[in-house]
């Protein structure tokens, strides 16, 4: 049945090879749109299994490069019982490399804080260095960084050359490779370095990297520093931020807190702000609530006592967790929390791609039902002389599903095959923009999902077939 099946299809090989095309095309587009999900989903895991300390940034920032939090708080969390090292990072965008303006791919300046990694057990770009050495306590105050391997490569610069990023030059004296996108971006530069080139407040950073000592688990040092940072006055990240620079927010004005930003026109504009909604507000007198107030070596922390189990602070007994989240003033997330939050991304992003290919999977099963009628239309007269000559209607029908789905084997290999090599050939081409993954679960799904459509397909006209009596369908011919 299935070599008849076979030679039915490859006598009209034009319509049959119409039908194959118009399916072949749609599991391409299939396997290429799923496999931009599933390549951001490895490329978090890849990126977060490297991390394993606690990411500590403004709440509502997008990433470390648009966050503000106070340099001071650093101390704090080196108090909290289970934290190894708090490293104080500031992330700049670096708009120009050897005279070549960066758009895309993005490469940041990342200005590391030298004492704070030598202490690190588990440096993420420390222990990714393949060429060279990382920064250490005998580069504090000159120009030297480490780069990745890709940035070495896009301007062809190695151990011992000079980079130029954002008008400033450097001696690169270390490339490293951690096979992540979301990694492989950085421009490594003493942190003193940065901010003097960026006008950066002296008083902030952009995120702590929490390392713990692993004695305690990381859910329990979030949940600590939550608690001691709950009302702290740091305003949630907002979009406006981008065009300010701002993320610090003390109710004052900049002339009564001294914290400038370097750049007079960012001050100016800070200032007019800040007078427009302070118009009409009433000037008081009083101290500031100590909830807003950081705590100092002179004032109790809250840092966890005996039972560190039961941390609980007055915001705590006076309002619910909902009302407590809003006064969280930081994102704190663990390398997992993070992982689970890009999911949640990615889920939406299925849905959407998931509409978007179920669009081309409908063209292509009205192909092969198309294909498959007219074939039984013009064969009409074959099948009233087999049922005359003892072929069942279930034989009719076998023939006609063989052939769809003969189809939709067909369609699913070939077009598995075309977006696998499709997604080869994108990542070979843009390493540093993008990652694709045809896995071969998504592979095997679509060479099924191809065949189950492609029998589906040929029910309707199987059944119209199997409805007609022998001479009807002779008559009819």
């Amino acid at each position: 049945m299935l070599r008849f099946a076979v030679r039915n299809l490859l006598s009209r090989p034009v319509r049959s090879l119409l039908s194959l095309l118009g399916l072949t095309v749609a599991i391409v587009g299939m396997v290429g749109l799923f496999s931009v999900a599933e390549g951001i989903d490895a490329t978090v895991d890849d990126t977060f299994g490297q991390i394993p300390g606690i990411l500590v940034m403004q709440k509502g920032a997008p990433i470390p490069l648009f966050s503000r939090i106070p340099k001071a708080w650093t101390s704090e969390i080196e108090k909290l019982p289970g934290v190894n090292v708090v490293s104080a990072e500031i992330w700049v965008r670096a708009n120009v490399i050897n005279g070549k303006n960066i758009v895309s791919p993005p490469r940041f300046l990342f200005g590391a804080d030298i004492p704070a990694h030598q202490k690190l057990k588990h440096s993420v770009y420390g222990k990714a260095i393949i060429q060279g050495r990382y920064l250490d306590e005998s580069d504090k105050g000159l120009p030297r960084t480490v780069i990745s391997r890709q940035i070495a490569e896009e301007f062809k610069v190695g151990i011992g050359d000079n980079l130029t990023v954002n008008g400033a030059d450097f001696e690169v004296i270390g490339i490293y490779y951690c096979g992540s996108l979301l990694l492989d971006v950085a421009i490594i530069v003493e942190q003193p370095i940065v901010r003097q080139m960026s006008l950066f407040d002296p008083g902030v950073v952009c995120s702590f990297y929490v390392e713990p000592t692993g004695e305690i688990p990381n859910e329990k040092l979030v949940e600590w520093m939550q608690d001691m940072f709950r009302g702290r006055d740091v305003a949630a990240w907002q979009p406006s931020s981008l065009l300010f620079g701002g993320g610090l927010s003390s109710g004052k004005s900049s002339k009564s807190t001294g914290v400038t930003s370097g750049n007079p026109l960012i001050d100016l504009v800070r200032s007019a702000d800040r007078a427009i909604k302070d118009f009409g507000q009433p000037e008081s007198d009083e101290p500031p609530s100590s909830k807003g107030k950081p705590t100092t070596d002179n004032e109790p922390s809250v840092i966890p006592m005996v039972d560190k189990g039961s941390v609980t602070t007055d915001v705590e007994r006076e309002t619910g967790d909902d009302e407590n989240e809003e006064l969280d003033p930081l994102e704190i997330r663990s390398a997992a929390d993070w992982a689970e939050r890009f999911d949640e991304f990615t889920s939406d992003l299925d849905i959407f791609l998931t509409i978007m290919t179920s669009i081309g999977l409908t063209i292509a099963v009205l192909s092969i039902i198309n294909t498959m009628l007219m074939s039984v239309s013009e064969r009409i007269i074959e099948f009233g002389i087999l049922k005359a000559n003892g072929w069942s209607r279930s034989d009719v029908m076998k023939l006609i599903t063989y052939e769809s789905a003969v189809l939709g084997l067909a369609g699913g290999l070939c077009g598995s095959s075309f977006g696998w090599l499709l997604t080869q050939i994108i990542n070979w081409k843009w390493p540093e923009h993008i990652r694709l993954l045809a896995s071969p679960e998504l592979l095997t799904f679509s060479v099924v999902f191809a065949t189950i459509l492609g029998i589906f397909g040929g029910l309707y006209p199987a059944l119209w077939a199997t409805r007609m009596m022998p001479m009807d369908a002779i008559r009819r011919g």
